[in-house]
């Protein structure tokens, strides 16, 4: 198989303060939590929004393991919604020690484009900052952070920045080229 080089950048910010939320964007545009752990639809997210992105890292877990996953203690699933349809998410992850990670984040390729990116980052920062005060015993958060990679959309990283968070680390790693797996198999052309 063949290789490609893809650089991760992992970012973060260090204080609720940091946080450079952006405008709402215009329409009807809601965040919601999903509160009920579902397994299919945090899969449905995972695929409409990573498809084209190569996101394949959890195409291959089974049901058992996507319902551990979220419902763990400090796992939430935030939706954007433009006029009641699911336009992207952002999975918040709480570790042990006051960091919260925003594990995945984006929007279905539908949605891009009409700032909803910005807004619904700006939101699930927020929730990060406060996620201990809707999980009785974890920890307050201290950090909260991320990582995008060169093979995400062309707007992430300025997308990340402009929220408010910094580059902390950078790394290059030689990956198996995979082609972009779609929301289902052939959803793509080649």
């Amino acid at each position: 198989m063949t290789t490609i080089p893809v650089t991760t950048w992992s970012l973060e910010q260090t204080a609720p303060t940091d946080l450079l939320p952006s405008d709402a964007p215009a329409g009807d545009v809601r965040i919601v939590r999903a509160e009920v752990p579902s397994p299919e639809f945090s899969r449905f997210l995972y695929t409409a929004v990573g498809g084209d992105v190569r996101w394949t890292d959890r195409l291959g877990w089974p049901y058992a393991r996507w319902r551990e996953h979220l419902a763990r203690p400090g796992v939430e699933t935030w939706v954007a919604h433009e006029r009641g349809t699911p336009a992207g998410y952002a999975e918040l992850v709480a570790g042990d020690d006051g960091t919260v990670e925003i594990e995945y984040f984006g929007l279905i390729p539908a949605f891009r484009g009409r700032r909803i990116g910005g807004h619904l980052l700006s939101y699930a920062t927020a929730r990060a900052w406060d996620l201990a005060g809707r999980w009785p015993g974890l920890a307050p958060t201290k950090r909260v952070w991320l990582h995008t990679c060169s093979k995400d959309g062309e707007h992430a990283m300025d997308n990340y920045q402009r929220r408010g968070f910094r580059l902390f680390d950078t790394r290059v790693e030689e990956e198996q080229e995979v082609a972009a797996p779609g929301p289902w198999p052939g959803a793509f052309p080649a």
